[in-house]
């Protein structure tokens, strides 16, 4: 059949649109509001299920209990607005996020709606905000280095493609910075970034002086800002990730920045806590800790592409063993800590390599490069054992044969270490000029 005898209709598209919608309506009506919770008599649906309510402005809502025969919701929206007889209606297939190439340079609210004034998405089709891990066992394996443009990383902490990793930081120590540099430098197909829980004021810093323009050419953002719904703010989440989803699933390299997994635990616990949750660690309910893994678990390696993913998480009083940082350390690939000490010595990036560890670097690193990047991180440590006495001047040259090869090499390793927000570095640069680094010791050893 020619283009011109073929039908007009798209039939993939109407299968879609029946398979998603059901044949039969069931509503309830809304009957209480109270806090951050509704009550409803019906629909009845399963827990987790999504409803919409009529309102003037549809709300959607999540179902989170039952009390009898009645459901207990919470809103993802504003609730100035609702009034007791209000049609509740099922969602059949969940909440609908937008998918597809006309999502790349926009940025999204907290449930896919566009929020940066340049009109309705195009190029996009609906799609069910869940989606199932991917099968551990149909995962690829992860054997080749992912490219941040950033020499502390590439060269001491390696990460590999589809690797997740966590970014441990106190307030106020370059979070931000880092990934925006990492938006801009690494080598991904696109960004697809989640910006929970955030400042409204730190939203257009980010996208204007850390990200750029030429970071957003290439990226999506999904912004729910402190003020929003705690809802909105654990659903920005998910809605993040199914994007990063659908463009790993078409085969692509996919880098997913999420800013910060604490705000969005701690969205998680206000509503845990409105729906009755017992406290339980540090006043954290036990479904902060289940949804964990339930988020984390979605990006990385897939069939074909690939998320590499970067997960904010801000420690309480720099203190690195906090539940959540605990928790979500156990779960990921690698974690990467940016110190207050170095901050305060305007060492940037402030990224601490001896605290900080990637799980795979052995993996994915050559055994010439493996072997630089293990010499550099042994006088590193080195160093640290001599630094009170070299400091106060106690030590003197030639009394140990390693302290004083740490010490030769200190400025330069450091210097190494240090890079400003716009310089970039590839991988055979980062491991040519650290090789250039140890070359005096090598040559000493050889001697």
């Amino acid at each position: 059949m020619t283009d011109a005898q073929q039908s007009p209709w798209d039939f993939d598209r109407l299968l879609r649109l029946v398979r998603n919608r059901p044949l039969v309506h069931i509503e309830g009506k809304l009957t209480k509001t109270g806090g951050l919770l509704l009550v409803s008599d019906g629909p009845p649906v399963p827990l987790g299920e999504v409803c919409v309510i009529d309102a003037a402005t549809p709300l959607y809502a999540e179902v989170t209990g039952f009390r009898g025969d009645q459901l207990v919701l919470l809103p993802l929206g504003e609730t100035g607005h609702l009034q007791a007889g209000m049609r509740v209606r099922h969602v059949a297939g969940g909440l609908p996020v937008p998918l597809g190439e006309g999502l790349v340079g926009r940025v999204l609210d907290g449930l896919g709606r566009p929020i940066d004034g340049k009109g309705p998405l195009q190029g996009v089709q609906e799609g069910a905000v869940d989606h199932a891990v991917a099968d551990p066992l149909r995962r690829r394996m992860i054997d080749r280095p992912f490219v941040t443009g950033i020499r502390a990383i590439d060269g001491l902490l390696t990460l590999g493609e589809g690797q997740r990793v966590g970014v441990f930081a106190g307030s106020g120590v370059g979070k931000s910075t880092l990934l925006g540099m990492v938006a801009r430098n690494a080598l991904a197909d696109i960004n697809v970034i989640a910006l929970i829980g955030e400042r409204g004021r730190e939203v257009r810093e980010f996208l204007e002086d850390d990200l750029g323009a030429q970071g957003l050419a290439r990226s999506v953002v999904v912004v729910a800002t402190s003020d929003q719904p705690p809802m909105v703010r654990v659903k920005a989440a998910f809605v993040a990730t199914r994007i990063a989803e659908f463009f790993r699933d078409r085969g692509g390299q996919v880098l997913f920045l999420m800013d910060s997994v604490t705000r969005f635990c701690m969205a998680q616990r206000e509503a845990g806590l409105a729906i009755g949750e017992p406290p339980a660690t540090r006043g954290y309910p036990p479904s902060v800790f289940s949804r964990l893994p339930a988020l984390l678990e979605r990006t990385g390696a897939g069939e074909k592409g690939a998320i590499t993913a970067f997960y904010t998480v801000l420690v309480e009083g720099d203190d690195m063993n906090e539940p959540v940082a605990d928790a979500v350390r156990g779960i990921l690939d690698g974690h990467i800590v940016l110190s207050r000490e170095l901050a305060n010595r305007r060492h940037f990036p402030a990224i601490d390599v001896l605290q900080s560890v990637s799980r795979l670097r052995t993996r994915v690193l050559a055994a010439p490069e493996r072997q630089l990047s293990d010499a550099a991180l042994q006088l590193l440590a080195v160093y640290e054992e001599a630094r009170e006495m070299v400091e106060i001047g106690a030590y003197p040259l030639g009394s140990n044969r390693r302290w004083d090869e740490a010490i030769a090499v200190h400025e330069p390793l450091e210097a190494f270490l240090c890079q400003s927000p716009e310089e970039k570095s590839d991988l055979q640069g980062c491991f040519h000029t650290l090789q250039h680094v140890l070359s005096p010791l090598q040559k000493e050893k050889s001697a």
